[in-house]
Order: structure tokens, then sequence, then C-alpha cells
């Protein structure tokens, strides 16, 4: 029975160590402070990725919040020079992750900053797809962070709960054949824009994903159009970031506005707030509340423009 039982305990121990989150957390020692965000970004520059957004929070939870617990607290988006457009033209829905995002942060008095960013495996799992180019992706961050900070420690977040919802929210609106599609466009985006304020919401950056995809025009694309845009609610972060900080992988939610060229719809979408309660095991009473509230307004944006 004794053997039997060290079996069993083998075993248990082995599947805990190969089990793996959905988050990859770097922690790299920066006693003295010079590892900034703008390190990053130029680090990710130079390893064929493109910046987007290098958006330090810190202002913005002193000013609304009057206090932080943080001394950095940065999020950050990107996408791959080489592989985004690939995979955007093969499944409509990677735009979702384009750009993609990574949290970085440093509490006061504390000697590491924290690196945050989603894994191929959760991506796809989210997106539904699985394909080897978001591997490529991964490989591109990873070489990127171990090049620049050789000496970070690399872990995983703790496994995923279980998500009762559908991990992207999308909303669909038809259009006519003979429709312009450039006024489709434009009065869509001028609806959507005009339902951020009111539900508090900013954009901190927008992203013409078809000049990325038609190479500055050089190329076809497979959409008449293909928009992202970058959506902060600033009580979320700031709320979710006291219990679980590597939650600001998620963060800005990229939205997602496209129409294919042949089809006779416009598709709206984002990430739902149940990938942050589910991959970031986000599970504050405060905080839950701020997300789930965030996902009803922004759902009540979508459906009122695409109805």
């Amino acid at each position: 029975m004794k053997k039997v039982l060290l079996i069993i305990a083998a075993l248990v121990c082995a599947v805990s160590l190969q089990a793996k989150g959905d988050l990859h957390l770097f922690s790299i020692d920066n006693k003295d402070d010079k590892i900034t965000p703008y390190m990053i970004e130029e680090a990710l520059n130079n390893g064929g990725m493109h910046v987007e957004l290098n958006s330090n929070m810190i202002g913005p939870f002193k000013k609304q919040f009057k206090e932080t617990k943080y001394k950095v607290f940065t999020l950050m988006t990107f996408w791959s020079k080489k592989y985004t457009k690939e995979l955007v033209d093969k499944y409509a829905k990677a735009g979702a992750f384009t750009p993609m995002g990574m949290g970085i942060y440093q509490a006061k008095g504390e000697d590491t900053l924290h690196l945050s960013v989603l894994t191929a495996d959760a991506q796809g799992k989210i997106l539904g797809i699985k394909d080897p180019l978001l591997k490529k992706i991964e490989a591109q961050v990873l070489a990127v962070i171990k090049k620049n900070f050789p000496n970070a420690k690399h872990t995983f977040s703790e496994d995923s709960l279980k998500a009762s919802h559908d991990l992207v929210t999308t909303y669909e609106m038809e259009v006519d054949e003979d429709d312009d599609i450039e006024e489709v466009q434009e009065e869509f985006i001028m609806n959507l824009e005009a339902g951020f304020k009111p539900f508090g919401f900013v954009v901190p950056e927008y992203m013409d994903l078809n000049e990325v995809l038609t190479e500055d025009g050089k190329v076809e694309s497979p959409y008449d159009f293909y928009l992202t845009y970058s959506i902060c609610k600033l009580p979320v972060i700031y709320t979710v970031s006291k219990s679980r900080p590597e939650a600001s992988a998620f963060a800005p939610c990229t939205t997602m506005i496209y129409k294919k060229k042949d089809e006779n719809k416009v598709v709206v979408g984002f990430p739902g707030v149940y990938n942050w309660l589910s991959s970031a095991r986000v599970q504050d009473k405060a905080a839950k509340a701020e997300l789930l509230k965030a996902q009803k307004d922004f759902e009540s944006i979508l459906k009122d423009i695409t109805e």
C-alpha cells in the first residue's frame, strides 16, 4: 500500500510540474530601477515586433484614485511584423489579439519588475483556433525577453478557472450589397465612438489593421476594412490590479471591427472579461463586479450599433 501511495504521489507531482496556466510570468531584478517600460518597448521593436501602445498608468491611477501601491504599472500592446498579417488573413478573430498585450508592473518597496503576457495556447483557446503561427509569435516574444533580460525568472500562472461564457464576445450588423463601404465604416465607427464616453471607456490607441494586411496598399486584403481599438476603463484596471496585476496582459482590451469582402455584414467583437476571471483567476469581489459591469456596458454599446 505504501508503494502504491508513493506512486500516486509521484504522478500527482509530475502532473503539477507539467501544468501550465494561461500567462507567461517573468520576474526581473530591478533593485536600481534601471529597467523601464521604454527599454522593453525598444527590445520588442528590435526583436521583430511593433509596439502600438506604451501607457504608463501611474498618473491616471493617482489622478482618479489618489493613490496606488505601484511605482511601475504599464500597459503595452504590440504585434508581430513577421506573422501577424498571415494569421489575420487566415482567421478573422485573430484581430482580437492584434495588438496583443503585456502587463509591466512593480510595487513600491519591491525590487522585482514583473511582465505578464498570454501564452500561445491561451490565445488559441480564446480564439478557438489551433495554428503554429500562434506558437511562432509566442517564440518571438519569449526570445526578446530572454535575450534582453537573460536573468529573468520565467514561470507560468496558476491553472485557469473554468469559464462558463464565450471567451470572445461578437455582434454582427448586416449591410446591403449596394451600400457604400466607406460610408458604412464611417457611420459604424462614429456610433461606436459615441457610445464610449457615457460608460467611461477610453481609447488610448487605434489601429487600421488593413494597412498591415495590404502592406500599405501593395497587396490584396480579404477585408474591405479591418480596424482595432484598444479600449480601457480605468476603474477596472485599477481595481483588478490590487489583487491580480498579471491580468494586465488583457488590458487594454482589443476590440476588432471588420467586414470581409465576401460577406454582407460588419463584425465587431472583443475578448470578454470572462478571460480575466478565468485566466488570471480574478476572485476578488470588487474586481469581479467591475469586470462584469464593464462587460455588460460594452455589450450594450455593441447591441445598440448593430441592431
